[in-house]
């Protein structure tokens, strides 16, 4: 049990609360739809979908920009499913890719159960390497935002999880105790592991089958998150 002396919850966002999977896939069905590409979506997402996460493994230790994340991504799926298209093209799917992204609001089971269920006790807010101008719409959207204090994004800090920087400015921002503080996040390296050197407690939310791990307690639902807090 984590209740005793915890004042404040930092969640993650994506994978965590808003169900990115589900929100990716229907904007890729939009856009592709939009720009008449004959694609298989089941056999675009099955390969976008890991690539995605290596994407962003990448760009969480600044050895890919933005711009280059945005549009590799894309490019690398349709080269691996022997899809021909102008890299032109994948530029007008990746602007319009995260144009749209944010206008679906398909939330991971249990979301507002949980928000409603610890908002009366503890003050909540978020820490996300997403990017500013999408992450602010996503709560909106989803009916989220007014459950969090604070939002704390990676462009903000200028550092990403795992950086304690981000870290340690969101206990500035939230006039929150690292001992005090808990971060909820579905990534090891990013949240847990980046949370923990910087003096929060942690909860794994296993989003992706991770393997079991002794670096703190593990979830495979929000609502579990009741058993520990």
């Amino acid at each position: 049990m984590y209740s005793q002396g915890i004042s404040d919850i930092f969640f993650d966002l994506d994978h965590t609360l808003w169900d990115f999977e589900r929100n990716s896939a229907l904007t890729f069905e939009k856009i592709f739809a939009e720009a008449e590409l004959e694609v298989n979506l089941s056999k675009f997402l099955e390969v976008y979908v890991p690539l995605n996460l290596e994407f962003w493994k990448l760009y969480r230790e600044d050895k890919i920009k933005k711009p280059e994340l945005r549009f590799q991504r894309l490019k690398t799926t349709f080269d691996e499913i022997g899809y021909e298209i102008k890299d032109e093209v994948i530029d007008i799917l990746s602007a319009e890719y995260i144009t749209n992204l944010a206008a679906y609001n398909n939330l991971l089971p249990n979301t507002i159960e949980i928000l409603n269920y610890l908002k009366p006790k503890y003050k909540l807010h978020i820490i996300t390497n997403g990017f500013e101008e999408v992450q602010t719409r996503k709560l909106v959207n989803s009916n989220i935002f007014g459950y969090f204090n604070q939002v704390i994004n990676s462009e903000m800090a200028g550092v990403k999880k795992p950086n304690p920087l981000i870290f340690e400015l969101a206990l500035q921002k939230a006039n929150a105790k690292a001992n005090r503080s808990i971060m909820v996040g579905d990534n090891i390296e990013a949240d847990i592991l980046g949370a923990k050197a910087a003096g929060f407690h942690a909860l794994h939310f296993n989003a992706h089958n991770d393997p079991k791990h002794e670096h703190c307690a593990m979830i495979h639902n929000l609502r579990e998150i009741k058993n520990y807090l």
